[in-house]
């Protein structure tokens, strides 16, 4: 982690067990607490978007999503290798 800053979070005994007692099964430290909770809100953050991305394109034919993710790969694609991309 680069910069990182201090949250102070409550839950419940048993989550703070349950995942105390995950982590030693596995070998890691009481430090790797901080990694795992990043990685979750990580996976969480990304899960909810994509949950919200689908709900708003609900109604777009795949068709025009497609068309959508084409054209916005090809101008990344130009971008980082100039005009011999296309």
């Amino acid at each position: 982690m680069e910069d990182t800053v201090r949250w102070t979070v409550k839950v419940s005994r048993d989550t703070d067990t349950s995942l105390r007692s995950y982590l030693a099964q596995r070998g890691m430290k009481k430090g790797d607490i901080s990694k795992f909770v990043e990685e979750a809100v990580r996976w969480r953050v990304l899960d909810r978007v994509v949950s919200e991305v689908k709900t708003r394109n609900a109604g777009v034919s795949a068709k025009k999503i497609q068309a959508a993710i084409d054209e916005a790969l090809a101008a990344v694609r130009a971008e980082r290798l100039g005009p011999a991309a296309r």
